[in-house]
C-alpha cells in the first residue's frame, strides 16, 4: 500500500468515526424527552406508537406479521447523517406481546453518495423464538454478523411477499416518502440503553 493510499483510508476511517461520534453524541435523548428515564421511555413508546400505525397504513400484512413476531425492535427515527462519508443512529424499543420490554440503540456507518441528514423508522421482527432469543441473550447484536435480516420486499399491492414472511428476522424500513426496500441493515450495531 502506498504512502498516499494509507493517508486516504486513515482521513475515511477518521471521518467515519466523528462522524458516528457526532450522531451517537447528539442522540443521547429522544427529541423531546430530558435526561429523565421515565420521559426518555415515555417519547421513545410514543414514537414507537406512531411508527407502528404509519406502518401499517403503508404495507398490507404488516399488521399480522408484527402481531405473529416473538418480538419486535422499533426504532422511530433513524437517523444518517453525512456527506460521502455518513453514520446513522437512534433509539428504540423492543416490544414482546404488545408489550415494552427492553430499550435500545441502534448506529451504523456508511460510505456512499450521502447528502445532508435523513430520518427512517426502523423495524426488525424476530419472527422465531431463537432469533428473539440470540439477539435478548447478546450484549450487542450487529445485523448481519449475528443474525441475518431480510429487509421486507413488498408487492405492488403493498402486502409482503410470501418468501419474505418465512425468514426468521425481517426487516422494514419507512420514510416520509413510503417503504424503502433497497436498505441494508449489514453492519448496524444494536446495544442495550441503560434507561430503567
Amino acid at each position: 500500500m502506498t504512502p498516499s493510499m494509507n493517508k486516504r483510508n486513515f482521513l475515511v476511517t477518521g471521518v467515519s468515526l466523528a462522524a458516528l461520534a457526532v450522531l451517537s453524541g447528539g442522540c443521547t435523548t429522544t427529541s423531546g424527552a430530558s435526561g429523565d428515564p421515565a420521559a426518555q421511555r415515555s417519547a421513545i413508546d410514543s414514537g414507537a406508537d406512531s411508527a407502528l400505525s404509519r406502518l401499517f397504513k403503508e404495507s398490507a400484512g404488516s399488521k399480522e406479521l408484527v402481531a405473529s413476531a416473538q418480538g419486535v425492535l422499533i426504532f422511530p427515527s433513524f437517523v444518517s447523517a453525512g456527506f460521502i462519508v455518513g453514520g446513522a443512529s437512534g433509539q428504540g424499543v423492543l416490544r414482546k406481546g404488545g408489550k415494552s420490554t427492553a430499550y435500545y440503540r441502534m448506529t451504523g456507518a456508511s460510505l456512499g453518495l450521502l447528502a445532508g441528514a435523513q430520518s427512517q423508522a426502523v423495524f426488525i421482527l424476530f419472527m422465531t423464538s431463537e432469533a428473539l432469543r440470540g439477539f435478548e441473550s447478546s450484549q450487542g447484536w450487529t445485523a448481519g454478523v449475528d443474525g441475518s435480516v431480510t429487509m421486507a420486499n413488498v408487492g405492488v399491492n403493498g402486502s409482503v411477499t410470501t418468501q419474505t414472511a418465512q425468514q426468521a428476522i425481517i426487516g422494514f424500513a419507512l420514510t416520509n416518502g413510503g417503504l424503502m426496500g433497497n436498505l441494508s441493515l449489514n453492519g448496524s450495531r444494536i446495544t442495550p440503553l441503560d434507561i430503567k
